[in-house]
């Protein structure tokens, strides 16, 4: 069975210590030059992992020689994760659910393929019931969920009070730089959102974490104004939002080709029968009506029924032109 190579991509130097235990798990020896391509180091930092495994009680043999390499100790196994009942089932639940709440699939699958490898075989058997029968009315929306990364660098920024400088793309598509004094991240109908002083407008303003690109931290500190409710100010801030035409369209097309299309910072996809549920928002009808026929999709509007008008006024216009 073949393992997935861990994506280490910037993450902290434990994350890839751990990666290199997972490695070593998994496979009966190998090379130092092979876990250095695996966890995107170089070998003398992959004989920093192996002391560093070595001191944590993990027993990793070094071979030296031409056809040396790493290999745990014959017969050490991680001692099982010692759960309840109970608490597997919040654990495994709460990572089911996570999909449904925005958050990166394919990081609560490998959590779940590792709670589950080290849960003892009965209770193990158990969960798996669990995730085979379980139902959830809320589809998945990893279309858009948000980069951990970036998560992770707003809530530091929060808690230390440093400002960050954001890589965002609006839901028009237009690219921009700013700095944000963030003052809390607010999860709201299935999205995650950042709130927060934005220098470049002078204003408070809400940001979709899933459309920062990029999120790096400053030296510049903040204070969080008094009575400032992050929460509140998302909510309200929503309610106003100038593009409130809600969107829904069937795009009879294959999820494949909609993810090629459509960008994830622009729409939701979500595949159902017939083809491809888009879930948008819209200052201007008449523009969604123009991005509908520049896709070339056939396709069925859900609402708001206004569109089906522009739609019409658009193909008149275009048969105007036709006829010059």
């Amino acid at each position: 069975m073949s393992h997935p190579a861990p994506d280490p991509g910037r993450s902290h130097p434990t994350t890839r210590v751990l990666a290199m235990l997972e490695l070593l798990q998994a496979h009966h020896r190998m090379t130092g030059a092979d876990l250095a391509r695996r966890l995107g180091v170089d070998e003398r930092t992959v004989r920093r992992y192996a002391a560093r495994l070595d001191d944590l009680g993990v027993p990793v043999v070094a071979e030296r020689g031409r056809y040396g390499g790493y290999r745990l100790m014959p017969g050490y196994k991680l001692p099982p994760l010692m759960l309840t009942d109970d608490e597997a089932v919040a654990v495994v639940l709460g990572l089911l659910a996570g999909r449904r709440l925005g958050l990166p699939g394919q990081a609560t699958e490998s959590a779940l393929a590792k709670v589950q490898r080290v849960l003892p075989a009965a209770l193990r058997d158990r969960v798996q019931a669990l995730r085979e029968t379980l139902g959830f009315t809320l589809a998945a929306r990893d279309a858009a969920a948000p980069s951990t990364g970036v998560l992770l660098t707003l809530a530091a920024a929060v808690r230390e009070r440093r400002r960050v400088r954001l890589r965002y793309r609006s839901w028009q598509g237009a690219d921009s730089e700013r700095d944000l004094d963030p003052y809390g991240l607010v999860f709201h109908s299935g999205r995650w959102y950042a709130t927060g002083h934005d220098h470049r407008s002078g204003e408070v303003r809400t940001f979709r974490v899933d459309r920062i690109a990029s999120a790096e931290p400053g030296t510049a500190g903040y204070e969080i104004p008094a009575g400032v409710d992050p929460v509140g100010h998302v909510t309200r801030s929503l309610a106003g939002v100038p593009y409130a035409h809600e969107v829904e369209v069937l795009l009879e097309t294959s999820i494949e080709e909609a993810r090629r299309r459509i960008p994830a910072t622009v729409a939701t996809l979500t595949e159902t029968a017939g083809g491809v549920v888009m879930t948008t928002r819209a200052e201007h009808l008449d523009g969604m009506a123009r991005m509908l026929a520049g896709l070339g999709w056939p396709f069925v509007i859900r609402r708001p029924g206004e569109l089906r008008g522009h739609v019409r006024d658009l193909a008149r216009r275009l048969d105007e032109q036709a006829g010059r």
